[in-house]
């Protein structure tokens, strides 16, 4: 399918001609393990064992680069599988990475308490500033990893400038995508090198599957990742690709009610009273508002926000909803609330990534927003 059609359209139709034994308009779920080959190394369409190729997922990685504009996508069992396996691609012993000061628990936890003992060095940098990126250089920096927006406090990254510091230094530049989408914001366009998703999330949408994927902007390292997703193994299984794959059709509409939605819920939590702060970078006084709005088609569906009365208000909070459900993910059809310093993040408690005590982040799914409203309203009580 040609790039040059629509998001929506390529969402529908990247990767997922007919069948062209039944004409199925739905790619089938292979669910094997091996095939018959036609004489010693006679393979139909490359496909040998599926931990190295299997047609569902081949269906799912074509769809993936589509959408974000790369040139090989690559589909994992989970998002920390996809991590791992672009760290040990771009890095050895001895090599040195900078990472966000704000981050998914379980990224930080992969660069402090796996990464690390293979010889890895890091440093943690304010990626919101180009300047405080370039400070954490160092000679052996091999990557710069980015979250924007990040999680949980949606800090945005200007990722065309920060694309410049680390190519300047010879270095990748690594988006985690996730919380945007490639629906609201692609990377690889603006200079990344590799883009990074849970698919768990936004693209899957819908809170039963698990998944992980990397996009890449250039052959060579498509071909190295593809070489260690292959190696290591941690690959999706053929439900989980078809899983993914039916949520990314909808993934355009789902974004603009995840978005309305919480714009909504936004204007809510800046006037109450029990709200000290909101994080939202469609807040015009939220420090990179510009930046996001020049890189991002919208604003999404997260939003986290301070209470007044602490650790243990927020706690309450988190308890008291009911339509949000009390739960760990995001980016699901339905609403989801959180205490990311006990629940998500607690791996950063003590490091320089610790999250707030009285902070709550919460997913905004894409039910009536008015009684989204209701239920935050008598939650935060």
């Amino acid at each position: 399918m040609s790039d040059q059609h629509s998001f929506e359209t390529l969402a529908i139709h990247a990767g997922q001609e007919a069948d062209p034994l039944t004409g199925a308009v739905v790619p089938p779920i292979y669910q094997v393990s091996t095939y018959k080959q036609d004489g010693v190394g006679g393979l139909r369409g490359g496909y040998e064992y599926s931990r190295s190729a299997n047609p569902t997922r081949t269906a799912l990685e074509e769809n993936l680069a589509a959408l974000e504009g790369g040139v090989r996508g690559l589909a994992f069992a989970s998002g920390l599988a996809a991590e791992d396996t672009l760290l040990r691609t771009l890095l050895a012993p001895g090599d040195h990475v900078v990472i966000p000061n704000d981050a998914y628990g379980g990224t930080f936890r992969l660069f402090a308490k796996v990464v690390s003992r293979w010889g890895v060095e890091w440093s943690v940098a304010d990626t919101s500033s180009p300047d405080a990126v370039r400070a954490a250089i160092r000679p052996e920096t091999k990557a710069v990893w980015v979250e924007t927006p990040s999680n949980p406090l949606l800090g945005i990254t200007d990722i065309a400038a920060v694309a410049g510091v680390a190519h300047e230094a010879g270095a990748k530049l690594v988006v985690d995508n996730t919380f945007a989408s490639p629906y609201l914001q692609q990377p690889l366009a603006l200079g990344a090198d590799v883009v990074v998703h849970s698919t768990t999330k936004y693209m899957g949408g819908h809170s039963d599957v698990v998944g992980g994927a990397l996009i890449a902007a250039d052959a060579g390292l498509g071909e190295e990742l593809a070489y260690h997703q292959n190696a290591m193994g941690s690959v999706a299984g053929p439900f989980d690709s078809w899983l993914t794959l039916r949520g990314i059709k909808t993934l355009a509409v789902r974004m603009d009610r995840h978005t309305a939605n919480a714009e909504r819920v936004v204007e809510l939590l800046v006037s109450h009273p029990k709200v000290t702060q909101v994080y939202y970078p469609g807040l015009p006084e939220h420090p990179l508002h510009e930046v996001a709005a020049k890189q991002m088609r919208a604003f999404g569906g997260m939003v986290s926000f301070r209470v007044a009365g602490g650790e243990e208000a927020a706690v309450e909070v988190c308890n008291r909803a009911k339509l949000f459900t009390l739960g760990e993910s995001l980016g699901g059809v339905e609403s989801l609330i959180e205490h990311p310093g006990r629940m998500t993040h607690a791996s950063v408690a003590g490091s320089q990534l610790e999250v707030p005590a009285d902070l709550v982040r919460a997913s905004v799914g894409i039910e009536s927003v008015d009684d989204l409203l209701a239920d935050l309203t008598q939650a935060l009580g």
